[in-house]
Order: C-alpha cells, then sequence, then structure tokens
C-alpha cells in the first residue's frame, strides 16, 4: 500500500472511530516555566552508557538481528566519547526508558565542552520517526482536505531531510555534543572500540576520507533508529483499542475524550496530531508532520531569550536560513507538530520548553485568546494583593492586574503576527468569552491522551484513581 493510501486509511479510521469526519488541531503539543524562573529537574540526566541499552536491540522482526549498520548505530547511540566533554552520548537526552525523550523537566538539556551551556530549543522523543518525509514548502496535507503547506523533516525546523542528516545535527551543535569538527568525530569512531565493525559495515577505507566517515555514520544511527523496534514499538493501550486486541478496551471518560480530540468544535486535534501511517498496522503517528505558528509564550528560563534581539522564528531561523525573515514571509514563527505518542510522559512541551505541564499546555490552547493574561505578561494596570477568588492559578500568570495591556505572542515580532494559526481551539475568539473546551471536555482529553502512552512508559502525571474509570 503507497504511503498516501496508508494515510488516507489513517483519517478514515478515526473517522470511524468516533463517528465524525472531524480532523482538525491542537497545535505543535511539545516543552511551564513561569517568569521566576527554570524548575528543577525531575531526575538526573547522567551520561548514559551500554549499559542503559539493555531494552534495546530487537529488529522489527524479533527473529532477525540488527543489520551491521544498525549495531554500529546502537554502540554510537550510548557512546559518550562522541562527544567534546567525553560525558554526553545521544542517550543522554533521548532516554530509551523514556520514550528516547529527557528523564528531567528542563526547557533545553545541557550540553557544551563543560556540560554548562543550555541549549536554544527542547529536545524531543526519538519515537515514531520513521515515516516522516523530507520538508518541503508544500507538502500534500495527509487528511486530503488542507491545502498543501509546510511539512515534514527532522528537527523543530524541518532543516535535516532524514534521521542520518538530523544525527549529525547535535554531534557539531556547540551546546550539545560540541565536537569542533567532523573530523573530531570521525577520529573518535576511528580510535573507538567498535572501529572493526564499523568497517566491516561500511568499507575497510571508510575512515579515509572524513566526510564519507561522517555520513557512515548518521547512516548508521539512522539505521539503528529504523530497525529496533524500542523506536516505534506501538504497544499503547490505543493501538490494542484499534487493533481490537486485549486490554483495548477504553473506558468512558477515555472514549469520551477521543471525541473532543476529534471534535472541529472543541479540542479540534486531529488535523495537526492524527493522520500518518505506521508499521505493524498501526494506523496513526499522531502527526501530519505540518507546521503551525501558535504564538506560544517567551521562555525567561532559556539563557538565549536573554539578549531582546534574539527570537526563534522556526522555519525562519535562526538555525534554518532559507527562509529570510523578510516582512510578509509567511512561514515566519512556525514549528513542527510532533507526535502525540507517549505525550503523557513528557516533562517539557513546545520548541522552547515553556510548560512542563500536559494539563497546563492543553489549558494554554483552551484559554489563549479568552484568558490571554494567564499566558503572557501585563504592561502596566495595577497589582491586586490578592487575585479574585475565580481567578485561575493554573497559567503562567498568576498576578492578577487591574488596567494594563497584555502583551499577547510576546516571543513573535508583531510584523508576523498575521501567521498565527486560527484554527479552533485557538480561532482567536474574543477575550474573557466561552472558551472551546470545558473543564469535563479537558479531563477526557488528559485520559485520552494517556492512552497514547506505549506500555513500557510510565506518565509524568499519573491520573488521579478513578479519574478516567467513568
Amino acid at each position: 500500500m503507497s504511503r498516501r493510501a496508508l494515510l488516507s486509511s489513517a483519517r478514515a479510521s478515526l473517522a470511524a472511530l468516533v463517528g465524525t469526519g472531524a480532523c482538525v488541531g491542537l497545535g505543535a503539543l511539545l516543552a511551564a516555566c513561569g517568569p521566576s524562573g527554570e524548575p528543577t529537574p525531575a531526575g538526573p540526566s547522567a551520561s548514559a552508557t551500554a549499559a542503559a541499552s539493555d531494552s534495546v536491540g530487537t529488529a522489527l522482526n524479533p527473529a532477525t538481528p540488527l543489520s551491521l549498520a544498525a549495531q554500529v548505530g546502537q554502540k554510537m547511540f550510548f557512546d559518550a566519547s562522541l562527544s567534546a566533554s567525553g560525558r554526553m552520548a545521544c542517550a543522554t537526552c533521548h532516554d530509551p526508558k523514556h520514550a528516547y525523550a529527557p528523564s528531567n523537566n528542563l526547557s533545553a538539556q545541557l550540553g557544551g565542552p563543560a556540560m554548562n551551556q543550555t541549549g536554544t530549543r527542547a529536545v524531543p522523543s526519538l519515537r515514531y520517526k520513521d515515516a516522516t518525509p523530507p520538508y518541503a514548502d508544500l507538502l500534500d496535507n495527509p487528511d486530503g482536505v488542507s491545502v498543501p503547506g509546510p511539512g515534514g523533516g527532522f528537527a523543530w525546523d524541518g532543516r535535516a531531510a532524514t534521521l542520518a542528516e538530523q544525527a549529525g545535527l547535535p554531534l557539531l551543535d556547540p551546546r550539545e555534543m560540541a565536537n569542533a569538527s567532523r573530523a573530531d568525530v570521525v577520529k573518535q569512531l576511528q580510535a573507538g572500540p567498535y572501529a572493526a565493525l564499523f568497517r566491516q559495515a561500511f568499507g575497510a577505507q571508510v575512515f579515509d576520507e572524513v566526510d564519507r566517515a561522517f555520513a557512515a555514520a548518521g547512516q548508521a544511527l539512522q539505521a539503528f533508529q529504523l530497525e529496533d523496534v524500542s523506536f516505534h514499538p506501538y504497544s499503547s493501550k490505543f493501538d490494542l483499542y484499534i487493533g481490537n486486541k486485549i486490554g483495548g478496551v477504553l473506558t468512558p471518560a477515555e472514549a469520551r475524550g477521543l471525541k473532543v480530540f476529534a471534535d472541529p468544535n472543541g479540542g479540534n486535534c486531529a488535523s495537526c496530531h492524527y493522520q500518518g501511517a505506521g508499521l505493524n498496522g498501526s494506523t496513526a503517528l499522531f502527526t501530519d508532520f505540518s507546521y503551525e505558528a501558535i504564538g506560544v509564550p517567551r521562555n525567561a528560563a532559556l539563557p538565549v531569550n536573554a539578549d531582546p534581539g534574539y527570537v526563534d522564528l522556526g522555519l525562519c531561523g535562526p538555525a534554518r536560513t532559507d527562509h529570510p525573515p523578510t516582512p510578509g514571509n509567511r512561514f515566519c514563527g512556525m514549528f513542527k507538530s510532533p507526535t502525540l505518542r507517549n505525550v503523557a510522559s513528557r516533562r517539557s512541551f513546545f520548541h522552547n520548553g515553556i510548560f512542563h505541564s500536559l494539563e497546563q499546555t492543553i489549558r494554554f490552547y483552551n484559554t489563549r485568546d479568552t484568558m490571554p493574561e494567564l499566558w503572557y505578561p501585563t504592561v502596566g494596570g495595577q497589582a491586586k494583593a490578592t487575585p479574585d477568588p475565580d481567578f485561575p492559578g493554573y497559567g503562567l500568570i498568576t498576578t492578577q492586574y487591574v488596567g494594563g495591556q497584555v502583551r499577547k505572542f510576546d516571543d513573535l515580532p508583531a510584523r508576523f503576527v498575521g501567521n498565527i494559526d486560527t484554527q479552533m481551539p485557538l480561532d482567536g475568539r474574543p477575550a474573557h468569552s466561552k472558551p472551546p473546551m470545558s473543564e469535563q471536555d479537558i479531563a477526557d482529553l488528559l485520559c485520552f491522551l494517556n492512552t497514547l502512552n506505549d506500555k513500557d512508559v510510565q506518565p509524568a502525571e499519573p491520573p488521579k484513581p478513578g479519574a478516567c474509570t467513568s
């Protein structure tokens, strides 16, 4: 079956599951840190070692061993010597026990030669990347309804076309593994304990040319991620549900949450976070690979944001250079919509790691427009000593002001505010009007999103006992 046919099948299956053809989006749901600063990490992010690979190493067909290239990639993935610090491996930020995502709640991870430099963006999970197409300005939308638009690629801005290209980015990033050059990486590989395996996989003369060897290193990491089943296990309760298997019965709350997920007048998550065909019979990657501008708040916890002139515009840079931030550029402010698989296990959300709670992230979607004062700074006005009893306490801003002006979209230059997506629930409705989702809707949606966790992954905030049963 072709990719297009698989994607169409995915959309049809969701419509059948919820009894509606609704497929519209929750946006780029993927890292809360209030104005007071960065929260304490939930757990250590120690350097990974080969011992951490106990849960990986199985090919898609368990009876078939990993290819030689994938075996090299597996060793590289846990090899901290490939960093300038000697303390950072791929698995340091992409922990296999946390769905190949960070094990802590930092907005951006620490790296660099001395492991004391903070990155500029949140680290995503590496699970379910195998069907991602290369970036295109006009990628056909898998829902078969939306017009073509920016889609595909790896990293928050899609600048890497393949997993192999993506693997090279952190190796050379000065805030991550911080190698000064490709030659430094190749030197470590050539002197390392698996150099013979590397030659066996890629040729006896592979180390004769730096660029050839560096490209082979990327191909090895790509092979590991494509072949090892732990990167795409499809073992969630939702997978059991759509496969009509034992253990796959949704509770009433989870079933209601699925309807909120697909409802174009409610959560409206499905247009950005459902389409996509997986492996092993799965019908959903919970992303359509698209890009959206939703104007998440500026994260003061990122050191780079101490410079008021710095702004991360996603497709318009600073990491990408092919879409210059000129006035009228409709790409500026857009970031990739990540998969929602294992989203309930995450501890940071969005490209800048601004939120650290899935519930708070959903509440941002629900009230960004109706109560922007909860998410963006207020300029002027008078702060109340004690907020009114009905003033919500779940926002980034917990101080209530009388008067003043809310600086909405404070991390997006005014000239690009017109790029903001207006799909529900972020439809630009008037401040203090009724939000799209009720409290029950939010609770049910959280219950459903928890069904997307693979069986080996624990939720960051488990639902309270009985919360998702009825």
